[in-house]
């Protein structure tokens, strides 16, 4: 394979550490709190960064190395840094980067927790943050300050869909010397790559599709090397580290996700194909239906749709709820990325800290329901939404 680019496949399952004396075919999970040094010069040089190596697992461990170097190469990034979660993942990656009198601009569609972040927690530290609108791309410029240090988006969004145009973003962070942050994690490294489209960090909540199988929680985030290395001062110090359980269960996970990516996203079109026929329903959102109003951009910067679809019921917050309280087989959780599928109402749970009118604002509307779809047979999930529909 000298000087030729393997394929995203053959790099998820084929990199990883090197064996150890035992000649394992699987890595092993290396469950230690600290590392034994060969003598004082070496402690030395580690301590010094000098060397490469292992000294404490709050700093790096083999199990979180290589589920990063693997994320990193599937991501085409120079860098990265596990962390114990995705809000820990997306709050170091800002925190460590800006200070007291900074600016952040945003997309106004942002996770729940991302919001409380930039609404609540920052502005204890002087540090500002304004929300773009992504129906008038051209008001983003206009909102840039001379202390703004960085654009933090997600795309597709949380919960409502939304897709921003990275290559757009890319030149206008480039324009203006701003970091450029992108939340990665509904659609994976193998759906789409925010670095290829100019982002000098990449976020991911690993708990979500990396994982697949709501198993562990964790986060991660990537990028230019000279950013990461102030991400990687900022979490050493701080110490959202992930486990070297997680990290291990998660770069296995990374074996899998092409296939399962291919697997959620044939699932979720179909889905969202079906429920744009019911009349139970006022609309439908998924990037790769002809009718979402982004359809030609996701098309551009996706390779597929993504596991997620999200619809409005009729009956509004009521019908949602009795929409939920109906299903049989649909999982009713708070999570996404999961082999089983799952139904949430945004505005009574994720998003239940924002005002009607910030809800309003992101498209999260009272009958709002977004569903991860899973890897089950689609005639039972479909099955299961219809006498749900027909007993509200």
């Amino acid at each position: 394979m000298a000087g030729k680019k393997r394929n995203f496949e053959t790099d998820a399952v084929r990199t990883q550490n090197e064996r150890t004396p035992f000649r394992e075919h699987s890595t092993p999970l290396y469950l230690t709190s600290s590392f034994v040094f060969e003598d004082a010069e070496q402690a030395r040089a580690l301590f010094a960064d000098e060397v490469p190596g292992n000294i404490y697992t709050r700093f790096s461990n083999p199990n979180s190395t290589e589920f990063i170097e693997k994320l990193c190469l599937l991501e085409g990034t120079e860098d990265g840094i596990a962390t114990a979660s995705g809000m820990a993942a997306m709050y170091i990656s800002m925190a460590s980067l800006l200070k007291a009198g900074d600016h952040v601009l945003a997309s106004r569609s942002v996770f729940g927790s991302t919001h409380q972040i930039l609404n609540v927690i920052f502005p204890r530290f002087n540090i500002d943050y304004s929300y773009g609108d992504l129906s008038n791309p051209d008001s983003w410029e206009k909102l840039i300050r001379p202390n703004t240090k960085m654009i933090f988006v997600e795309t597709p969004s949380n919960p409502a869909l939304d897709i921003i145009d990275l290559e757009w973003l890319g030149k206008l962070a480039d324009k203006h010397k701003l970091i450029l942050n992108v939340d990665n994690c509904f659609a994976t490294p193998y759906l789409q790559n925010p670095a290829q489209w100019g982002a000098h960090l990449v976020t991911h909540s690993a708990t979500k599709f990396i994982d697949g199988q709501g198993r562990v929680i964790g986060g991660a985030v990537l990028g230019k090397k000279e950013l990461i290395k102030e991400v990687r001062f900022f979490a050493r110090h701080t110490g959202p580290s992930m486990s070297p359980f997680n990290a291990w269960v998660l770069s296995k996970s990374l074996e899998t996700l092409a296939v399962r990516m291919e697997k959620h996203c044939a699932n979720a079109l179909e889905l969202a194909q079906w429920l744009e026929k019911r009349s139970e329903v006022k609309y439908v959102k998924y990037p790769f239906l002809a009718s979402h109003p982004q359809y030609a951009l996701a098309k551009k910067q996706m390779r597929l749709g993504g596991g997620v679809v999200t619809f409005e019921i009729n009956g509004g917050i009521d019908g949602g709820r009795r929409f939920l309280n109906s299903l049989k087989m649909i999982s009713h959780s708070a999570n996404l990325g999961d082999t089983r599928s799952i139904a949430t109402h945004p505005a009574s749970t994720t998003h239940s800290k924002l005002t009607d009118a910030e809800r309003e604002a992101v498209g999260i509307t009272p009958g709002l329901i977004r569903v991860s779809v899973g890897l089950e047979n689609m005639h039972d999930v479909i099955a299961d939404i219809e006498q749900a529909f027909s007993k509200t």
